[in-house]
């Protein structure tokens, strides 16, 4: 059976849609069958940073309300065994069927080894739609206040959703503006009262490849690209330390 993966974090701008498509490319180029849906009802953007941009997607209500199968989800051009779900437009997050997704999501442990969900920014009911099925959860925060302290409120939420084990990604670490606000990952760890998944260096190529509508590991060996690689290999049971380089 498959493992469910829920990335989420506690408000938007942190990254969190890049990273989960840079982690569902390296998954899928290691070799597994991977599913990413973006569960960003109204705003899905997973899409970019996938490269999937021009493609046309079905989305997860498709399959959940029976009208299409999994296997006629779109596969990725470049990663064939990536298969994507877009997020529906028309809908509200809180009239989804829970009953119905969790059902399809059920069917998709039986297709893929990694479902990554990309969850809604916030602590609403796409939060823990996401949240409410996955077998382990990731916060993606950046280093401002704003994002530690909501990162700190959204562990706390699912610690009371009975949700062990959530770990944390520190992304676009500027090494030399943390040296000159005296930062450090570990502080942000502290604050946000969270153990540590990987850390994701700040990289101008994220937003040129967003821009070219290509998928960041698609051409790109170091920076954020590497530091994706290297957490996808922790997914997967590696012990692959943590670095920046």
């Amino acid at each position: 059976m498959g493992e469910l993966i829920a990335i989420l974090s506690g408000k938007g701008g942190t990254g969190k849609t890049t990273v989960c498509a840079a982690i569902a490319t390296a998954l899928a180029a290691s070799g597994k069958q991977v599913l990413a849906m973006d569960c960003d009802v109204g705003l899905r953007n997973l899409d970019i940073p996938l490269g999937l941009g021009d493609q046309d997607a079905l989305s997860f209500l498709d399959i959940c309300s029976g009208s299409y199968s999994l296997d006629q989800a779109v596969r990725h051009p470049q990663f064939s065994s990536l298969a994507f779900l877009t997020a529906p437009v028309n809908c509200d997050p809180a009239d989804i069927d829970g009953n119905a997704f969790r059902d399809m999501l059920q069917s998709a442990r039986e297709h893929f080894d990694y479902i990554l969900l990309d969850a809604p920014a916030g602590i609403d009911s796409g939060f823990r739609l996401c949240a409410a099925y996955a077998d382990r959860v990731i916060l993606v925060t950046g280093g401002d206040p704003a994002s530690i302290r909501d990162a700190g409120r959204a562990g706390e939420l699912l610690e009371r959703m009975g949700k062990p084990g959530v770990r944390l990604i520190v992304n676009r670490v500027n090494k030399k503006l943390y040296k000159r606000l005296r930062l450090t990952v570990d502080d942000i760890m502290d604050d946000a009262g969270l153990p540590l998944l990987g850390i994701v260096p700040d990289d101008a190529r994220v937003v040129l490849c967003a821009m070219r509508h290509k998928p960041l590991l698609m051409r790109n060996k170091k920076g954020a690209a590497a530091a994706c690689r290297r957490i996808a290999r922790r997914i997967q049971g590696e012990p692959v330390p943590i670095s920046l380089r």
